[in-house]
């Protein structure tokens, strides 16, 4: 693929950072497509704390009513946490607050495969961790979300 192309079809796997398929493309061929996965990755954690929280924070937070990006709407409605909006929304409204004003980007989580209770369990487990944790495995949240945008996109292509 040309680079935008290769852009255009891979731009979205990581929330809003565009930069990380640019740079992921610069080191083609892949042989597989673990070695795409791999080398996106790679891209992230390569680059400085400061892109790597701009990265976090342009993640959206859980139930926000927000534009997000169509895999996280569509990620977010399959954990339901669109439904029962109302109910839940007060809930999530203030873990997120707790939660970012805790550690000043938000939570992220690969909700594909978890229940509601599921998440809010490990919303609340996860603030009691030290910044560097949390920052940690936000990343590493990141990089489930990227192995599964990743194989939607594979699996069209």
């Amino acid at each position: 693929m040309d680079r935008d192309t290769f852009v255009s079809v891979f731009g979205s796997v990581f929330e809003e950072t565009a930069w990380a398929a640019e740079q992921a493309w610069k080191r083609m061929p892949f042989e597989t497509n673990e070695a795409l996965v791999d080398t996106m990755c790679q891209v992230i954690r390569d680059a400085g704390s400061e892109e790597q929280l701009t990265l976090l924070c342009a993640h959206p937070e859980l139930g926000s009513n927000k534009k997000m990006t169509d895999a996280s709407e569509q990620e977010q409605l399959g954990a339901g946490i669109r439904k029962n909006k109302e109910e839940r929304a007060k809930t999530l409204k203030k873990m997120n607050d707790e939660y970012r004003k805790k550690f000043g980007f938000p939570f992220i989580v690969a909700v594909k495969g978890l229940s509601m209770e599921m998440i809010l369990e490990n919303m609340q487990n996860r603030l009691h961790n030290d910044h560097e944790t949390e920052f940690n495995e936000c990343l590493a949240q990141v990089f489930k979300i990227a192995q599964i945008r990743l194989g939607d996109i594979l699996i069209k292509e």
